[in-house]
């Protein structure tokens, strides 16, 4: 069933784990999974192309952000990333510009989901493509 198109929708807020006290580490590779796990293969591409190329070279605020966009509807993170839509206020960040880069697909690859070993080693230091 699909939301009414008027403002009478009000959609169900659902609150995220907190996870305090884990390392950068652990949420690297919480983050890949959730990259490429997501519900829809669009988004799964997408962000799992992402999280190859930069997920090891973000700031711990950059996963943060990264961790809370991951939060949001499949469709509305791709129509996002893809510029379909505007990108609402909360989401538009410099992470959300990247993947925009990414979704651009300068180098015209044919993008297939990335196997994990493509990941490399996740702890700071730069991306491995």
């Amino acid at each position: 069933m699909h939301p009414p198109t008027d403002d009478t929708y009000d959609p169900i807020l659902f609150r995220p784990v907190q996870r305090p006290n884990e390392s950068d580490d652990s949420k690297r590779r919480r983050l890949v999974w959730q990259s490429r796990k997501r519900g829809i293969l669009e988004c799964d591409l997408l962000l799992s192309t992402f999280a190859r190329e930069h997920l090891a070279s973000l700031t711990r605020e950059q996963l943060d952000v990264y961790d809370a966009l991951l939060e949001e509807n499949d469709w509305d993170i791709y129509y996002w990333a893809t510029k379909k839509k505007t990108v609402p206020a909360h989401v538009d960040t410099e992470v959300m510009a990247m993947i925009q880069i990414v979704a651009e697909n300068h180098g015209r690859k044919i993008l297939k989901m990335p196997e994990l070993d493509e990941f490399g080693k996740l702890s700071g230091g730069g991306a491995n493509k």
